[in-house]
């Protein structure tokens, strides 16, 4: 049977226009679940936008929308940008669908059913900009007295009747989940912050709100509304068909990994397998949270100008090295800083100077002097077996980064073959060979390009089209591109294409 895995973005909130930390997370995951696709795993990859709450309803107003036309036309964007940075998704699920609202309505009366949820008021400080309630200890005194979220977000007192999840209830039984479950939240420094929220204390959560209407109706309560996180959350298991648990999507559930930004851990590692567990549901194995993105040292923010829009990166540079850049630049749950300078040195260094020098050096050498076929294998030298040792070695050393969500350095070991394969070709220099010793040139030659097609290979998630055109010009078909088929030589003498440059070099426009 056929190992399944199943990834999710956080669904995107329908308040504002995609920005790079959107692009990011969609990204990671996007080269998460095609290395699984490429390493024969049944694949379900999930994202999506999140449409309702009081901050969707205030914005459609300040648009003179109905929050359904301002959904619908936010929701496109976001599709339009996941398509535009290759996010290979399966689904793109709305909240305001309708398998997502009877999937909301079936949980809600597993919670009541359960005895999880009573009515009562809630009186307290809500941040509609985060859509989250914080207690009174968590609010920060700012310099000039005002008090907001941890977040910064202004925050309101609210007083209305509200339905109330038993949150305290679940406090040991989450410590617990944690202890049993290791690696169920990371990096280690989001799993700290967790678990001692945790510790300190959980109280009930209101779950309803009669403020506002702009969200799914509470079965049986008009007048109430789902807390938007309730409504946001439960997508995941939409996704996989419930409430019909015998549906063939569900096999998908418990999802592998819910990849969010750091903002929203809480919701993900405490609400959400409370609210699962609590309606009888296993929780998911796994949430990684990822730091977040300055521009030149600044925070990104709209009156700075300074929010970087993913689709006018990837035409300025490419969409495969702004993907590569993106998590080559830091390692994935630390804080980074984008710069365009930086983006071009990786750009001019690693993939034009590095890869694609060596790509072209080794199909050129191929073209000119093995009559643009694949050259025979031949006796191997210490140093060639050396050169393939290494690289015959990145697909498992990459499954495990990849599965622990460390790509910086899934990436450096790839970088590590290609300086490897650099030097070697110096060495070997096969253009005097040639003249001296054709036959030897040739086996340098088919050693370079066994070594480029598991490089290419291993990198197609990260350059998707890039890794197309490589693997085109070494030869490669297209049934031939799973890790598994790397067992399989390829047939000498494969007539290859003309070789032309994958990574041209970027010069900034006078």
């Amino acid at each position: 049977m056929t190992d399944r895995y199943f990834l999710t973005t956080p669904i995107y909130y329908v308040n504002g226009a995609p920005h790079i930390g959107h692009a990011y997370t969609s990204i990671a995951a996007d080269v998460l679940a095609r290395w699984k696709r490429l390493d024969g795993f049944d694949v379900f990859f999930l994202t999506g936008t999140d449409e309702h709450g009081q901050k969707v309803e205030r914005a459609a107003a300040d648009e003179q929308l109905d929050p359904q036309r301002f959904a619908d036309g936010v929701a496109a964007d976001f599709r339009d940008m996941a398509d535009r940075m290759g996010i290979s998704y399966d689904r793109f699920i709305r909240t305001t669908e309708a398998d997502h609202k009877a999937a909301c309505t079936a949980l809600w009366q597993r919670l009541e059913q359960a005895g999880d949820i009573y009515l009562g008021d809630y009186a307290g400080w809500y941040a509609v900009r985060d859509e989250a309630f914080y207690a009174e200890d968590e609010l920060v005194t700012k310099p000039d007295g005002l008090r907001v979220a941890p977040t910064g977000a202004p925050v309101q007192w609210v007083r209305e009747p509200s339905f109330f999840f038993r949150l305290s209830q679940w406090q040991d039984r989450l410590l617990r989940f944690y202890d049993e479950n290791p690696d169920f939240i990371a990096p280690p420094s989001r799993r700290n912050e967790v678990v001692s929220f945790v510790r300190g204390g959980l109280h009930d959560l209101s779950i309803s709100r009669t403020s506002f209407t702009w969200g799914i109706p509470v079965p049986g309560h008009p007048g109430h509304v789902m807390y938007v996180w309730l409504d946001a959350l439960t997508n995941y298991i939409t996704a996989c068909g419930f409430p019909d648990t015998d549906a063939a999507s569900w096999r998908y559930w418990p999802a592998d990994l819910h990849l969010v930004g750091k903002e929203i851990v809480r919701f993900h590692a405490v609400y959400w397998p409370a609210f699962l567990m609590a309606a009888g549901l296993s929780p998911p194995k796994r949430v990684y949270s990822h730091g977040w993105w300055t521009v030149e040292g600044e925070k990104m923010s709209k009156s700075l100008g300074n929010v970087i829009e993913p689709r006018e990166l990837a035409a300025t540079f490419g969409l495969d090295a702004v993907r590569y850049f993106l998590l080559r630049e830091v390692p994935f749950g630390n804080d980074g800083d984008f710069s365009r300078r930086a983006l071009i040195q990786r750009m001019n260094g690693e993939l034009a100077n590095d890869l694609g020098n060596l790509a072209q050096r080794s199909l050129s050498l191929m073209a000119r002097n093995c009559g643009g076929r694949l050259p025979a294998r031949g006796e191997e030298t210490t140093d060639d077996g050396e050169l393939l040792a290494s690289a015959k070695a990145l697909p498992p050393l990459l499954r495990a980064h990849i599965d622990a969500q460390r790509f910086h350095d899934a990436l450096e070991e790839v970088w590590r073959v290609v300086r490897a394969c650099n030097a070697y070709i110096d060495r070997q220099a096969p253009w005097s060979l040639r003249r001296t010793d054709p036959a030897r040139m040739a086996v340098v030659l088919r050693v370079l390009a066994d070594a480029l097609r598991i490089l290419a290979t291993v990198l197609q998630p990260f350059m998707p089209d890039s890794m197309a055109r490589m693997l085109d010009q070494l030869g490669v078909p297209a049934d031939h591109r799973r890790l598994a088929m790397l067992a399989h030589p390829l047939p000498d003498g494969t007539l290859l294409p003309p070789p032309q440059g994958i990574f041209p070099r970027y010069a900034e426009p006078a």
